[in-house]
């Protein structure tokens, strides 16, 4: 219960501190925000903190979760992503772009036809996970 208070505290302080920090940005006026950024780095300072904050506890948690439960069924899983993302990068070619800024490389654009592919191959596990469920639970009724 004391990190549930703890937690409360740091909540109310971080947005305490973005109330100040808006208030900072609007007082300055939008022309004078937009051409010199003034104000605003204290409103990516608390982004980064809270940022921050978020990760640390997501990877406790996770760690936690991991070492006290089934180690093998985690490992598993991870392993079964990892081939999902194997068969994303197989499906993907890669061929090079001409950008606004730039030009995107072989390389990256393959990986973003990989990142395109896993993310369907999930979407689709994902809605095949929960027909099946649904058939499931009407044919056991």
């Amino acid at each position: 219960m004391a990190l549930h208070k703890i937690l409360k505290i740091v909540a109310v302080i971080l947005s305490l501190a973005g109330i100040v920090f808006l208030g900072m940005i609007i007082s300055k006026g939008d022309e004078v925000v937009k051409a010199t950024g003034e104000g605003v780095d204290g409103y990516l300072y608390l982004a980064y903190i809270t940022f921050a904050i978020v990760l640390l506890f997501v990877v406790v948690f996770v760690l936690k979760g991991i070492f006290a439960g089934n180690i093998k069924r985690t490992l598993l899983s991870i392993g079964a992503f990892l081939v999902i993302i194997a068969i994303g990068y197989a499906l993907s070619s890669g061929v090079e772009t001409p950008m606004q800024e730039g030009t995107l490389s072989e390389s990256g654009s393959r990986w973003v036809g990989t990142g395109l592919h896993v993310f369907y191959i999930l979407a689709i596990l994902a809605i095949g996970a929960m027909v099946f469920s649904g058939i499931k639970k009407m044919t056991t009724r």
